[in-house]
């Protein structure tokens, strides 16, 4: 069976994927989604990826997906374990030597103008336990060039999220067409998908590394 291994996004934890993680085991698959040391400014992406890296308990038939910011950190370890294939989950797409707080400007990026970008199709009890969790980011996190020459070198998907009013979908799919070249998989979900639709995207991860 494979394992998943998870990169939360930006002020976020392992938390919000849990659903999802619940979903996969239940199919008999392992799922790694730690906290990352998003706060810590001793701390650099390269540093985030080894804390995913780390907590595996074999790097052979590892996925690794990436939620918003995450998208930074997926490729990396993707990179470092030879991954089975790397998926995006509604994420930022870096380009290499590009700095995170680089990123916005250089996709040409506009907020979508809408209230509660994150948690809208979100149960609210998820919500509440979601904000409680709530996290800083280090500004080192923001400013250290993304270290990799290019995209790693394997299957590459993409989860492009069709009601998520942070990345909203014309937006992503310009950014996804110009950065990876791939179709995009759509669902019908928000941007925290793993809250509001845990088990679709479970399917659609595990279709993803088959």
């Amino acid at each position: 069976m494979t394992t998943f291994a998870i990169a939360h996004g930006g002020g976020d934890v392992g938390w919000s994927w849990h659903l999802v993680a619940e979903a996969l085991r239940a199919k008999g698959h392992t799922v790694v989604a730690p906290d990352l040391p998003i706060e810590d400014e001793s701390k650099d992406l390269t540093d985030w990826a080894s804390t995913i890296v780390d907590a595996l308990p074999s790097t052979s038939d590892v996925v690794a997906v990436g939620h918003s910011f995450g998208g930074f950190v997926a490729p990396l370890v993707a990179a470092r374990v030879n991954a089975r294939a790397l998926v995006l989950v509604t994420a930022m797409v870096p380009s290499p030597g590009e700095t995170p707080g680089d990123w916005w400007a250089n996709t040409g990026y506009t907020g979508s103008g809408l209230e509660d970008q994150f948690f809208h199709d979100v149960p609210a009890h998820l919500v509440a336990e979601a904000r409680k969790r709530e996290r800083g980011m280090s500004e080192n996190s923001m400013a250290k060039p993304w270290p990799l020459d290019a995209m790693p070198d394997v299957p590459t998907h993409f989860v492009l999220c069709t009601e998520d009013r942070f990345f909203t979908p014309d937006f992503m799919r310009e950014v996804v067409a110009d950065r990876l070249g791939v179709e995009p998989v759509e669902l019908a979900a928000g941007h925290c998908a793993s809250l509001s639709k845990p088990n679709e995207l479970a399917d659609l991860l595990m279709a993803c590394a088959s």
